[in-house]
């Protein structure tokens, strides 16, 4: 009955409200995920200077890419391959395309309605913006109740299953043995609260992603030759035009959609939690990091996945197993037994970083409900515990549970952004008209928007004598101009 009724509701509704609100996103911005595609990796370099005793863009981006970058970009791309062929990773494409305009939004309103805990530091997400943009407390508190159910409980008790039971495969290590080492290294790392998070992300993040894409690359070099032809049958299963994939054209475009959407996580809800921490000096800023990231995500880690897959000569039509042992078996074919181990290390790196994500969510949540010291520790102790249990028990059936609750997740998220999209758009021009200006760094007035319910902490006015934009584009230019 679970499975029916996941099946109908992330396989099929979500879907289509995602992919549709996200190509509504897309043209009523005029295509912000194009225009802004060149600005996206200025803004990534700028990311990297942060403000001291505040987290970075960077450290913000690392900490969603720790989310985003996981089990899905290797499971979950096998399973799009086996089941949908070859083109469901154009499908994959498509939905990274649109949902980049979705993950602009709803990171931006995170930045705009962010609010400032005290210690310095910021927190955010859907929650706070259905609160303080709608207006709705009770619709913002079932946000978080859900949130903290399916990421801090139900998807970490996964991830320890999977990573124990693939050292367990590949090294021969005892689950139970390795869920108490994980829990031992995953308390040190929430006892330092957000800031060692980041900071542990910052370290793992990239070196997780570029071993991950130096080994994947690797692969497509020694098979250059094939790839043109491979991107050809892509492009061609898509549309049903290739004989040997014509009969997976509604699979290829289901599980392409359905895997990409679950791979990059655009609308879900989840990463404006994380994008609300950094400190920038407009909310299109991290609007435009976290764009960037779901095209990391998609555009570079899911596809190296996807040809490792398809150029090792290992993957056939009506292929049958997981996602897993299918890519462990296409890199090993190419780079012979070690390339088992390699994909069991990356996942459990993977997983690790994934955990913290997780982790997190579910303490923005319990935050937003609460602010009691106390029940955040029993919170703790709690995920620990389920670390534990989670390395010795097979929880599928919470995961499917856990799979329904993250679709009601993104239901009420989507639902608040399309209620929010002109406060998103009036952002979003707010931003554009300083760049066009000739403002490198566009910089936030609160007092430009004195109908919404700011954190003057968190978005002081601008003082006339420090103002980043004059009335007019016309005269911001003059000014630019006489600055140089």
């Amino acid at each position: 009955m679970l499975e029916v009724l996941n099946d109908f509701l992330s396989g099929k509704l979500l879907i289509v409200l995602i992919v549709g609100l996200g190509s509504y996103f897309t043209l009523r911005s005029r295509f912000v995920q194009f225009r802004h595609f060149i600005h996206m990796f200025g803004v990534f370099k700028e990311s990297l200077r942060g403000q001291a005793g505040q987290l970075s863009s960077f450290q913000a981006l690392m900490l969603s890419l720790a989310g985003r970058v996981g089990a899905g970009n290797i499971a979950g791309v096998g399973i799009a391959v086996t089941l949908g062929g070859p083109g469901a990773v154009f499908w994959m494409w498509v939905t990274a395309l649109v949902g980049m305009s979705s993950s602009f939004f709803e990171c931006t309103l995170a930045q705009v309605y962010k609010r400032a805990d005290g210690d310095g530091l910021y927190r955010g997400g859907p929650a706070y913006y259905i609160l303080h943009g709608l207006n709705l407390r009770t619709m913002a508190v079932v946000f978080s109740v859900l949130l903290l159910v399916t990421y801090g409980f139900a998807f970490n008790g996964l991830q320890s299953y999977t990573v124990t039971h693939s050292l367990q495969n590949a090294f021969g290590f005892a689950p139970e043995h390795t869920g108490i080492a994980l829990a031992v290294l995953l308390a040190i790392v929430f006892l330092g609260g957000i800031k060692r998070i980041a900071s542990v992300s910052d370290l793992l993040v990239p070196v997780k992603t570029l071993a991950y894409i130096g080994v994947t690359l690797y692969v497509i070099g020694s098979q250059i030759e094939h790839v043109p032809a491979m991107l050809e049958t892509i492009f061609k299963s898509a549309f049903g035009l290739d004989p040997a994939f014509g009969g997976l054209l509604g699979s290829a475009i289901v599980m392409g959609v359905k895997r990409g959407v679950f791979a990059n996580e655009a609308g879900l809800g989840s990463a404006p939690n994380v994008a609300a921490v950094a400190a920038v000096k407009h909310p299109g800023a991290q609007g435009v990091v976290q764009a960037f990231s779901v095209f990391l995500d998609t555009f570079v880690i899911c596809t190296c996945t996807a040809l490792l897959i398809l150029l090792s000569g290992f993957y056939t039509p009506g292929f049958e197993g997981d996602g897993i042992v299918l890519t462990q078996n296409s890199l090993a074919a190419v780079v012979g037994d070690w390339g088992r181990l390699f994909v069991s290390v990356a996942l459990s790196l993977f997983v690790f970083t994934c955990i913290l994500y997780n982790y997190y969510l579910g303490e923005n949540s319990l935050q937003f409900l609460t602010r009691n010291r106390a029940v955040l520790m029993v919170y703790r102790a709690l995920v620990l515990a389920l670390i534990v249990w989670g390395s010795v028990q097979n929880l599928s059936t919470v995961f499917a549970f856990a799979d329904i609750t993250m679709t009601c997740l993104a239901f009420v998220n989507l639902i608040a952004l399309a209620l929010l999209f002109k406060i998103g758009l009036r952002v979003m021009r707010d931003y554009d008209d300083q760049r066009k200006a000739g403002i490198k760094q566009p910089v936030f007035d609160s007092a430009r928007f004195p109908d919404l319910d700011l954190d003057t902490q968190a978005w002081p006015a601008v003082q006339p004598a420090e103002s980043v934009r004059p009335a007019s584009v016309g005269e911001a230019q003059a000014q630019a101009q006489a600055q140089r």
